[in-house]
């Protein structure tokens, strides 16, 4: 338990254990925690860049001038060799969470270990938010629940049901929403999964489904949690560039020595990746207090996203970021519920936790009316909400796909018109080494 709850830092410093035989290693507590925590280390290598290609890179509020990745997603021509089109960083993770989970409950047999239900939650939420990701961006996947450990198992694996996978998703993250702590205390709270992160991403998935009445149910379990607060506005920058704050859900954990590209993505010198598009820019409302947070208003165009490092930011290394990246957190989970209930009509509900965070922002409350007459509908207001609010963390594109408007708005932008593009392409090189995988049909 010791080893359990040593500091966020101490855990991010410790080698992963990335080759090695399951029936050997693990014997012992501290195996099974070390095993979890090499899961928590390909998370970081899983995210440090590719968050933004995913959540941001095909949708509206961001533009380049940068080639590879960042140019062929703006304008929508994608091929199997682009980096953002491989998964090998899905499925190292779902490997070691497999390892994990498959031998952990052998390190406690005979006993009643809620350390070791814990850590099992643990490895088993990691990989239910690794599928969530795979089937949002290709589709069809491989779902792989054993780990490869004899030349008698069957390597080329062929891709199952979209169905398939988010079933197993939650089923995993409902054994961690039942078996991992409510709190570690401090910032471990943030980086190591709890019920609360099970929880948000469950609300994410049932979103993702339209799944209404479900999504509300798990969101409330959060909304109701009184360790989850939102900051006030001046607080705002810190979910970002401090972490850890009591807004936040759950962050992947970065330090000097596991970095990510923060830096590269959105604020590199004047020439980062990306930068908020002019349709953005338009989009917020006068007196929206967040305006002047994300990025330098004096600059026209824009030259950099200081969001997540701080008003005044002016960075000119292109060292690696050691900033934490936020993959959920409260405001998400509220605008989510918002939407959710606005859906099956229960409109001073979803009213109630839109204006809330309006409110926080410096914006007058919305009733259907001028919801209706400044976006058309409250759903559409919310989602907009969504895009000032979350943006540039990783959600726009997704939000986009599953609410049905990636073609109406993208389209005219650069010309996405056809369903069968909104997933990416399978990587060529995973093409090449498993002859029973098949291109997605519009890469073909």
């Amino acid at each position: 338990m010791t080893f359990a709850m040593s500091s966020c830092s101490d855990f991010l410093d410790k080698d992963p254990i990335s080759s090695f035989s399951g029936q050997g290693y693990y014997k012992k507590p501290a195996d099974a925690q070390a095993g979890v925590n090499g899961i928590y280390n390909s998370l970081q290598s899983l995210f440090r860049i590719n968050f933004a290609y995913w959540g941001e890179g095909r949708a509206d509020n961001v533009t380049t001038r940068h080639s590879g990745d960042p140019f062929a997603l703006q304008q929508n021509q994608l091929t199997p060799i682009i980096t953002s089109a491989r998964w090998d960083n899905f499925y190292t993770l779902i490997s070691r969470a497999n390892y994990a989970i498959k031998y952990i409950p052998e390190v406690f047999a005979g006993e009643e270990s809620a350390f070791g239900r814990e850590l099992m939650g643990q490895a088993r939420g990691l990989r239910g938010l690794a599928y969530f990701y795979l089937v949002r961006i290709w589709g069809d996947v491989p779902l792989v629940t054993e780990p490869y450990e004899s030349t008698d198992q069957n390597l080329f694996v062929e891709r199952n049901s979209v169905a398939d996978v988010l079933k197993l998703a939650i089923e995993d993250l409902e054994y961690a929403a039942e078996n991992c702590v409510i709190s570690y205390g401090g910032e471990r709270n943030r980086v190591f999964f709890t019920k609360g992160a099970a929880n948000a991403f469950l609300t994410q998935i049932a979103m993702w489904q339209k799944q209404y009445e479900k999504a509300i149910e798990y969101a409330t379990k959060i909304t109701d949690d009184s360790q989850y607060n939102l900051t006030s506005i001046a607080e705002w920058n810190t979910i970002f560039h401090k972490g850890a704050v009591s807004e936040s859900i759950f962050e992947v954990g970065y330090n000097e020595v596991q970095t990510n590209s923060l830096r590269v993505l959105y604020a590199i010198g004047s020439d980062p990746d990306y930068v908020p598009s002019n349709r953005f820019i338009a989009s917020i409302e006068q007196d929206d207090k967040r305006k002047p947070l994300i990025y330098d208003i004096t600059q026209n165009p824009p030259k950099k996203i200081w969001k997540f490092f701080g008003v005044g930011f002016n960075d000119e290394s292109a060292d690696p970021s050691s900033n934490n990246i936020v993959l959920t957190r409260l405001a998400d989970i509220m605008l989510l519920k918002a939407e959710a209930h606005a859906n099956i009509n229960q409109t001073n509900e979803a009213l109630e936790l839109l204006n809330s965070i309006r409110r926080r922002a410096g914006l007058g409350n919305l009733d259907v009316s001028s919801a209706n007459s400044l976006y058309g509908d409250l759903v559409s207001a919310i989602l907009h909400e969504r895009s000032i609010e979350l943006c540039f963390e990783g959600h726009r594109w997704f939000d986009l796909v599953r609410t049905g408007k990636a073609i109406n708005i993208m389209g005219p932008i650069n010309g996405l018109s056809d369903e069968k593009n909104l997933v990416w392409p399978i990587a060529e090189n995973a093409i090449i080494r498993n002859p029973k995988l098949q291109q997605n049909e519009f890469y073909k």
